[in-house]
């Protein structure tokens, strides 16, 4: 099968608007989570959220045209074109027959969940003749993200979007993965966006039970592994990667961040929103990617883990790493800790660090939590990235997301050799 490459990366997250901001506050350790801003959260028992700050859709988008799209497609966008931009490719330029080689694959879990709220809200505050925005469907629909990023560049390949809860942008990078290496595609452009800070959803969560309510330390609410921890922070944002073909991106002479090597997805088929206490769900994930990859565990060296900070997540998914990894000291961490979790974008965003990583030869840490602090339901044996990245050799990193409904997914990637 052919070799797939990373050469173009887009972000826009909690702690940064472009890559090398969010990876200097990724490194630095910074938390991107504080007071809900998008709307009166006093009365909720949550009060915080990682939010995208200082976001201008018009930077990328006609100012005209900002109001046709939800929120997560204008983040899709500006990520998007972020890593167009990074990858040196030119569209326009490229003749119609070499844009039917060029593809989009987009997860999200929510979709336009804001526009779908203000619709309902508008109608029932009427007095209930229909009046509703001829924008509505299209501006709430899952897929059309990776249907505006194709219509913006007119790109003819594969284009569809990947719906798999907190998985969705991981499974979208490994589809468009896939599609490149059986000679589907030539390019993909593969990511996930997200903007659910919204009434109904942090609502809904704290209804699950599943989100933190440290209103009194928001910056220190989200601590994956502690036995302190008491739920996840939601997060907002997008990622987006450039995949390709790696002779077409030697051709033309690309820079190349990482080589992806393999994916695995699975379900833990074990509940609603739950995950098996053995980590059933994970294991098989993570199995699948390193054969995927044809490598074996011990030449991981760094694991980004889905690891959202609730209780029986967190310890599951480290029995089904500890299951596949055995003795091995694979460094662990878990991102969420600053970035929140970005819901169906966490895996595209997570992606992003996991190739920095690679680049940049450092481990980015899990802040707010401490040796000393550790769930004792964690399997002994563990390595922990904890409080301060690491600068050490990374060649293979592993990026772990799961999903309501018992989806896994997981993707390698490597350092880049001719």
């Amino acid at each position: 099968m052919k070799r797939v490459v990373v050469t173009g990366l887009g972000a826009v997250t909690p702690l940064g608007n472009t890559v090398n901001e969010f990876w200097e506050n990724v490194v630095a350790g910074k938390s991107g989570v504080g007071a809900i801003t998008k709307f009166d959260a006093s009365k909720f028992k949550t009060h915080f959220a990682a939010e995208v700050k200082g976001f201008d859709p018009e930077l990328y988008i006609d100012k005209k045209e900002v109001k046709k799209y939800d929120v997560f497609t204008q983040y899709a966008i500006a990520a998007s074109d972020q890593a167009i931009q990074d990858s040196g490719l030119d569209f326009e330029n490229m003749s119609e027959a070499e844009r039917y080689e060029v593809g989009v694959i987009w997860g999200s879990g929510n979709g336009g969940i804001g526009t779908f709220e203000q619709q309902l809200k508008d109608f029932h505050l009427g007095d209930g003749t229909p009046r509703f925005n001829p924008y509505f469907i299209p501006k709430m629909i899952i897929d059309i993200a990776a249907g505006v990023i194709s219509i913006r560049n007119k790109l003819h390949g594969p284009n569809y979007a990947t719906v798999s809860a907190c998985a969705s942008s991981n499974t979208a990078i490994i589809n468009a993965f896939d599609t490149i290496r059986l000679g589907k595609a030539t390019i993909m452009v593969a990511g996930g966006s997200e903007a659910a800070i919204t009434p109904s959803s942090v609502g809904g969560f704290n209804a699950a039970q599943a989100l933190s309510k440290n209103n009194e330390d928001p910056q220190g609410a989200s601590r994956p592994f502690d036995k302190d921890r008491d739920g996840f922070v939601i997060g907002e944002g997008a990622g987006a990667l450039i995949l390709e073909e790696l002779d077409h991106a030697i051709a033309r002479g690309a820079h190349i961040y990482a080589e992806m090597v393999g994916g695995g997805m699975a379900a833990d088929a074990y509940h609603l929103t739950g995950t098996p206490p053995d980590g059933l769900g994970a294991s098989l994930g993570i199995a699948k990617a390193l054969a995927d990859a044809g490598i074996a565990a011990d030449q991981i060296d760094y694991i980004n883990a889905h690891a959202t900070s609730t209780g029986l997540g967190d310890v599951g998914e480290l029995h089904g790493i500890k299951k596949i990894f055995k003795d091995h000291p694979v460094a662990i961490s878990a991102t969420k800790s600053m970035t929140g979790h970005l819901l169906g974008a966490a895996g595209a965003i997570e992606s992003v660090i996991s190739i920095l990583a690679i680049k940049n030869d450092t481990i980015p840490a899990t802040i707010n939590t401490t040796e000393a602090n550790l769930d004792p339901a964690i399997p002994e044996g563990l390595k922990f990235v904890l409080g301060k990245s690491i600068h050490t050799p990374v060649n293979y990193v592993l990026n772990n997301t799961f999903g309501f409904g018992g989806h896994t997914a997981t993707s390698i990637f490597k350092k880049y050799t001719a």
